[in-house]
């Protein structure tokens, strides 16, 4: 499709309204404008931490099926009946792909991104995001889990899009708050499940009946919303132009010791440097700790405190009757939804506590602050307060997704904002290696101490150790992490000629007609089209975890 203007600061060849050339801002933009943009996309596909609402409806949509026989089914056979329910455990295979092709998706394909702009990049994330909800709907309405799956797949390439499409260009437009940008979007895809799982929820019970599980229509609803929301983002984003910075502001005199770089490293030498190897560390290492403590949270809590979760403190957990194991399930549930918040509050203030602290500071926080709280998690659940339990989950949670809001500002302080969000992509490889050494590594430690017939109220106690010594590591990486020598950047000639296509005629840098913005009209109602379905989701998650302060 091709316009008649350019959407730029300098007249310039016309074409397609996705093309980078023409998302220039132009005088008069608002910056303000790209952060609910960003979010847009990232509440879509954050629902990818909230699919497992689906697996229960999906593991029973088949009624007068012949239990005995398909419980010996093969999971090769699984993939093709039509006669057997799914197993749980098979369904689950879905998230794993969403995660495995995120971080592949986005280390092979950033480099596009940075060339053709993050609207481009948008767009295809909500072709495949939304796509894959409709082929893995048509499974479900054909009962095929191999077509459930290739939509996981499909839908994992818009996740690492998705993902990483708003990083280097909110890191271009806020210079002077980069970690707080970034925490904004990134909060965003901690949130998406808070909203999406409700949400899929109230489809569900709409469209469900007597021989119907509901779950295909509820893809296909889902899939339309988010295709409209994520392609609303897509074409709110802009960049600015080269050389482009807020007016009034002047870079920190500061940056020196809090190891901001003003210079640009290409792509290509990135991950040639120990930097990017240190802090693909120092990620993995915060992740997989978090995250083996998010994939056990709901079992954690009832296990540690069973009884004590409603009012019969002398009750172990094995001594509970179906019932009760009932009642602490749904309050297990609420705290997986309330430590979400703590989750997603994590990514916007850490992210722009770093603006003030620096990075290698935040993060220091996170692993000596961390170490202590995973070391004394276990003595804080012998002391049967849950609400400090709770509370100490909560923040160390917090942390977990501050890793991740912090982590773009890190890369662009070490390695400058040219290559920024193809750097991030290759870096979220460490996501995808976390999200199988967590929770892997915190099941078979549950079922070793099991086996040694360890109470189930002391079972975790191991892991948090465990999870502790990773910490320590992720600190010494940290700590290690140096300003880059001079021989890894490009030279002025170099950056020029790549930014040569967003370029202003008029000047070499500054403002370019661009303040630095505010809460206008505009703004006002791209920020209450985010902040009203969080707001909602919060609501909602507040209210079913009020049970655990009782």
């Amino acid at each position: 499709m091709s316009v008649g203007a350019a959407d730029s600061t300098s007249a310039g060849p016309v074409g397609s309204i996705l093309d980078r050339e023409r998302i220039v801002a132009k005088a008069g933009f608002n910056r303000w404008l790209v952060p609910p943009a960003a979010l847009a996309i990232h509440l879509c596909i954050g629902m990818a931490y909230g699919f497992s609402v689906f697996w229960l409806p999906l593991s029973k949509a088949l009624t007068g099926t012949d239990e005995a026989a398909c419980k010996t089914i093969s999971l090769m056979a699984a993939l093709t009946t039509t006669t057997c329910n799914w197993r749980v455990a098979d369904i689950q295979i879905m998230y794993t792909l969403f995660f495995v092709v995120l971080g592949s998706s986005a280390a092979l394909w950033g480099g596009w991104l940075e060339r053709v702009g993050p609207r481009r990049a948008g767009v295809v994330a909500a072709f495949c995001w939304c796509g894959g909800m409709v082929v893995s709907a048509g499974g479900i309405m054909a009962h095929q889990m191999w077509l459930l799956w290739l939509g996981g797949i499909i839908g994992g390439v818009g996740l690492g899009l998705g993902y990483i499409s708003p990083v280097s260009t909110l890191i271009k437009w806020f210079p002077d708050r980069r970690g707080m940008a970034t925490g904004m979007a990134i909060m965003g895809f901690g949130g998406g499940a808070m909203i999406g799982s409700p949400l899929a929820n109230l489809l569900i019970n709409q469209f469900k009946g007597p021989n119907e599980a509901g779950v295909w229509q509820t893809f296909l609803v889902m899939a339309a919303l988010y295709f409209v929301f994520m392609l609303a983002g897509a074409f709110g984003y802009r960049i600015p132009p080269a050389g482009w910075r807020p007016e009034g502001w002047v870079a920190p005199a500061a940056a020196q010791r809090a190891m901001i770089t003003h210079g640009h490293v290409h792509l290509k030498n990135a991950h040639r440097t120990p930097q990017f190897w240190l802090i693909w560390a120092v990620l993995c290492l915060n992740v997989s700790a978090g995250i083996g403590v998010i994939g056990m949270a709901s079992p954690m809590l009832q296990e540690i405190f069973a009884g004590k979760l409603i009012g019969h403190p002398e009750l172990g957990f094995d001594q509970l009757d179906p019932g009760q194991k009932t009642a602490i399930a749904t309050i297990g549930a609420a705290f997986a939804g309330l430590i979400s918040l703590f989750n997603i509050g994590g990514r916007f203030f850490w992210a722009s506590m770093s603006d003030k602290l620096g990075r290698k500071a935040t993060y220091f926080i996170f692993f000596a602050l961390g170490l202590v709280l995973y070391a004394a998690a276990p003595s804080l659940a012998r002391s049967g307060s849950v609400a400090l339990f709770v509370l100490t989950i909560g923040v160390i949670l917090s942390m977990y997704g501050g890793g991740f809001a912090t982590v773009p500002a890190y890369l662009a302080d070490i390695f400058g904002t040219q290559f920024v969000g193809a750097i991030h992509g290759r870096l979220l490889t460490a996501w995808s290696v976390a999200g199988i050494v967590g929770p892997i590594l915190v099941g078979y430690i549950r079922e070793a101490e099991l086996a040694l017939k360890v109470p189930k109220d002391h079972v975790y106690d191991v892991t948090f150790y465990v999870l502790a010594v990773f910490l320590i590591l992720g600190l010494l990486c940290n700590f290690a992490i140096k300003q880059l020598s001079a021989k890894w950047f490009m030279s002025d000639a170099e950056v020029a000629s790549l930014q040569a296509k967003t370029a202003s005629a008029a000047a070499a840098g500054g403002s370019f007609g661009i303040g630095r913005g505010g809460l206008d009209g505009p703004a006002i109602l791209a920020w209450l089209a985010v902040g009203l379905p969080i707001l909602w989701g919060v609501w909602t998650t507040l209210q079913k975890a009020a049970p655990l302060f009782n």
